[in-house]
């Protein structure tokens, strides 16, 4: 660095003195717009201001909500209500209520395995949590833990080691870049307040797979008032919208098993 700013002002001082001080307020400038994220987080270094956005529950926290879900496929548009419970990293429970009558959809999942029961068809299926089983239930390619950290108002980890980070300012942002090995990546968009504003998931490739707006109400609220998806093919989107929430200490984790019922067809995925 030294020796660039030596060669840099041997070849200022053949110019007018004028023109000098253009090019090192330039510079100054430069420094203070995009490298100025201590204002943020003083003496973060980017994996920390990555990790200090917890969401809106911890490790230890159940979270309970009613959900009004508008979903947006190229087949159509339908809005339901579920009752939710969510745990980080990868417990979720859903239950879509029917405007007359009991839930006719349930799905429950653990790191380790995801049930499905259907009353109406009378059928119970069960394998392991990955996007392309909960692919044939809903429309959307996520895995439940993909799911489950953006629900609690963070980011979703990465099963892939040595990550790469970048982090600035971006206006009154901090932006903070991840990219992995595989060549995957995602950027978060965080606020003043240390809230998750912005998520956007790349492939390999570097194009985006989907992205995630976060919108709060009162500034002292950490819960987001309403979460949006938007996939890539700019059509099918999410939108949750929470209410009746509550968070509690995870001392019983029974809500995110299910008996299977009697007299039902169970049905393995693969």
């Amino acid at each position: 660095m030294l020796l660039y700013l030596q060669n840099f002002f041997s070849r200022v001082i053949k110019f007018p003195l004028s023109l000098a001080v253009t090019f090192l307020l330039l510079i100054i400038f430069l420094s203070y717009g995009c490298v100025r994220q201590k204002d943020i987080y003083p003496d973060f270094p980017p994996q920390k201001n990555i990790m200090a956005i917890p969401g809106f529950i911890d490790e230890n926290d159940i979270l309970s909500a009613v959900a009004k879900i508008d979903l947006i496929t190229p087949d159509g548009y339908y809005p339901v209500k579920a009752v939710l419970f969510i745990k980080k990293p990868s417990y979720l429970r859903l239950e879509l209520l029917p405007v007359i009558g009991n839930p006719d959809f349930f799905l429950v999942a653990s790191p380790e395995k995801m049930s499905i029961f259907i009353p109406s068809k009378e059928k119970f299926y069960y394998g392991k949590p990955t996007a392309a089983n909960l692919g044939q239930f809903l429309p959307w390619q996520f895995d439940i833990e993909d799911i489950v950290m953006i629900f609690a108002g963070t980011y979703p980890s990465w099963k892939e080691k040595n990550i790469a980070y970048q982090s600035y300012q971006e206006n009154n942002l901090l932006r903070v870049e991840m990219k992995a090995p595989s060549g995957c990546s995602q950027t978060v968009w965080i606020g003043e307040n240390g809230r998750l504003l912005k998520l956007v998931r790349n492939d390999k490739t570097g194009k985006a797979l989907y992205t995630v707006k976060y919108t709060y109400g009162k500034a002292h609220v950490s819960i987001p008032e309403k979460i949006n998806i938007s996939m890539a093919d700019g059509v099918t989107s999410l939108s949750v919208k929470y209410s009746d929430v509550s968070i509690e200490k995870a001392n019983d984790l029974s809500i995110f098993d299910i008996v299977v019922p009697d007299n039902v067809k169970i049905i393995p995925l693969y």
